[in-house]
């Protein structure tokens, strides 16, 4: 198979979608690479690096879409990407079509197969292609809100871990998963006080034995989360289900109640947000807007900011998915992989993923159906 890398063009995204390392091992597979040229430099990786490793070096975008079967990249392609489509072609990246209708339908009527990183689910619930990003961005979460507290940036003037005689911070963080516990992780060790609401009884017992009791869990629950905002000096949103849109938690009542120049750094912005005042999207080259006096910080690619870190980690748990598809192709890859099969959100003109089509209002056909070659009339 043709595998192509093309550089990442959202703003402010350094990241690249496959290391020369991950090139050398699709080409010792007899696989064909083809790499835009500079789409590894934002992460520290030179054309010849890749071209020692057997890519071919294109470049422009157009040509690197035009040659590839199947595109690897790392964030959603943007509209201007759209015109690339075409039938046939195999899409391997972070798409978050929940928040994304636009995206979706251009997938859709362009007949393209779009296997999202993010649906990828194993059988005990995890997300492995999503999980190594969510470490990033929750202890990520943590640095840009502490750095937006102080008085310079427009926040409360506050240290996070406070000093003795002076008390730290209140950092509130909405979900217990992958991103909630790690930046929990890193707001303990800088010294602040913690308290995660979380809706899994089962989850709260594994926070408080992992964190020997030092963290405080709440049932994450109306009542609970509006109290728990109006005490925050930071808050952080991180709650995810895969495929949908995040849920409103945090509604604009709540956050009018929150001290003036407190922070919020919301991680579920790629899924619609879980906050209601985050109304927009913003980059790393302008992260935060204040409404309510309360400052929001909405990128949605947090990871981008530390590329050779989150290039790394996330190639290293892509590129063995990747031998699979470019071995066998799609149809053969999902047979006997259930996690890889629930990555498939487009599929031969359909949405295939239950949550994505309930979330951008189209209608939703099983995978297998499509497998199956089951006649179109059928599938309405």
């Amino acid at each position: 198979m043709i595998i192509g890398v093309p550089k990442e063009i959202k703003a402010s995204e350094y990241r690249v979608a496959l290391t020369p390392a991950g090139a050398a091992m699709l080409k010792a597979a007899g696989h064909e690479i083809v790499v835009q040229s500079g789409a590894g430099e934002g992460s520290s990786f030179t054309d010849e690096a890749y071209a020692a490793e057997g890519a071919e070096i294109l470049p422009e975008a157009s040509e690197v879409w035009a040659r590839a079967e199947m595109i690897m990249k790392v964030k959603e392609p943007l509209p201007e990407e759209f015109g690339y489509f075409r039938e046939g072609l195999l899409l391997f990246t972070y798409l978050h079509l929940a928040a994304a209708p636009e995206l979706t339908k251009a997938l859709v009527d362009k007949r393209v197969s779009g296997v999202a990183y993010e649906t990828i689910q194993l059988a005990n619930g995890s997300l492995p292609l999503l999980t190594p990003m969510s470490e990033v961005a929750g202890r990520m979460a943590v640095q840009v809100g502490s750095q937006f507290l102080e008085a310079f940036y427009g926040g409360r003037g506050i240290l996070l871990g406070g000093v003795p005689g002076v008390p730290p911070a209140e950092v509130i963080i909405l979900g217990g998963g992958i991103v909630g516990t790690n930046a929990a992780r890193i707001a303990l060790g800088m010294g602040a006080s913690v308290v995660i609401l979380e809706r899994s009884a089962e989850r709260m017992r594994y926070i408080d034995e992992v964190f020997g009791g030092r963290i405080r869990t709440l049932m994450s629950n109306g009542y609970n989360i509006a109290s728990a905002v109006r005490k925050a000096d930071l808050l952080i949103g991180a709650v995810l289900i895969p495929g949908a849109r995040a849920p409103h938690l945090v509604t604009e009542e709540m956050v009018q109640t929150m001290k003036k120049g407190a922070v919020i750094v919301d991680v579920a912005v790629d899924q619609g947000g879980t906050i209601a005042t985050i109304d927009r999207v913003t980059t790393h080259k302008d992260p935060v807007y204040e409404k309510h006096g309360v400052l929001h910080y909405a990128v949605a690619n947090m990871p981008g900011a530390v590329p050779r870190t989150s290039t790394l980690a996330l190639t290293n748990v892509t590129v063995p998915y990747a031998l699979e598809l470019a071995g066998i192709g799609l149809a053969g890859a999902v047979a006997n992989n259930e996690p890889l099969r629930k990555g498939v959100n487009t599929y031969k003109g359909r949405v295939t993923h239950p949550q994505v089509a309930d979330a951008v209002g189209m209608p939703y056909v099983a995978l297998e159906q499509l497998l199956q070659n089951v006649p179109y009339e059928e599938l309405n």
